[in-house]
């Protein structure tokens, strides 16, 4: 997952319009699914919100540490202050299912295993990959798959079928992240290696796209979806239809410290994944592709 680069909210109203990127405010995104009366639905239950740890159970409230800025998992409503997006309901309704309240804390994505052992957080939710080098680190309970997906622009004019076609062509992927590992390190056949363009801006990267001067981006499988959903009204880009490259579980981090909270959290994911919240949830930000069954700890 990409994090050296945030994404830019403007970036929805901009393409939604045709807009310079400068003439789009911050913050303002497009119609966003109503999933209220899913996460509304969600009922307490009460024998596993006494398996809580006492101080999350007394304080009522679950502290979610963040990086808001990554649609469609969490990002910020057209108010600047709310925080939207599949993770943020998936985050209210095992609230809900634990009696508690949800309260978002936007941070540097680097910052939030320091600040989840520090205590500052009870818990991280931002679309972070569950690794083995993390786990060492912090525990995770694993709610997503994603992977690299492949975004072209609309009607796939250069006729790119996966990563093979991509060879010998220019490719816009973020600096820093494993899209640009991926595709710098790609073994292509015919000899011509992957033209890659690495920037810090995804509006930068879209306007590449849009204009034909690379045939494609990597991004991360929600992401891409979501832009290629919003982009435009959907008129600019689409996402192949492939199984995303290099997949691998998004984690829920929680403190090695508070098995307890662990595995209340497993469990009431796992209600909501049995019950279909869970899936309502990720079908109304159209991310169904990386839903799982069964909810594990640490990928187990």
């Amino acid at each position: 997952m990409r994090r050296t680069a945030a994404l830019a909210l403007s970036l929805f109203a901009l393409v939604a319009c045709g807009a310079p990127a400068e003439e789009a405010p911050a913050g303002t995104t497009g119609d966003l699914p109503d999933t209220a009366a899913v996460v509304q639905a969600v009922t307490k239950d009460d024998a596993l919100a006494a398996t809580l740890p006492e101080g999350i159970r007394q304080a009522g409230k679950l502290r979610v540490g963040s990086n808001v800025q990554n649609p469609p998992n969490n990002f910020y409503a057209a108010d600047g202050t709310t925080a939207v997006g599949s993770e943020v309901d998936l985050a209210k309704a095992i609230g809900a299912k634990l009696g508690l309240t949800v309260e978002h804390q936007d941070m540097a994505f680097g910052s939030l295993i320091t600040s989840l052992q520090a205590g500052r957080i009870d818990v991280t939710m931002a679309a972070m990959n569950d690794t083995a080098e993390r786990q060492q680190a912090i525990d995770f309970v694993d709610y997503f798959t994603s992977g690299i997906t492949i975004m072209v622009q609309k009607g796939n004019p250069q006729g790119v079928k996966g990563p093979d076609d991509l060879c010998g062509k220019a490719v816009a992927v973020n600096l820093g992240s494993s899209q640009e590992t991926y595709a710098k390190e790609y073994q292509c056949l015919s000899g011509d290696p992957i033209q890659v363009t690495a920037t810090d801006s995804d509006t930068q990267n879209q306007n590449q796209l849009r204009t034909g001067r690379v045939a494609a981006i990597l991004n991360d499988l929600p992401t891409a979806v979501y832009v290629a959903k919003t982009a435009g009204d959907g008129e600019f880009f689409e996402v192949l239809d492939l199984a995303p490259i290099n997949g691998g579980p998004y984690g829920i981090g929680v403190n090695k410290s508070t098995p307890e909270l662990t595995a209340a959290i497993r469990k009431a994911l796992q209600a909501l994944v049995d019950d279909g919240t869970y899936g309502k949830i990720l079908a109304a930000w159209d991310v169904e592709q990386g839903a799982i069954d069964q909810v594990t700890v640490n990928g187990r």
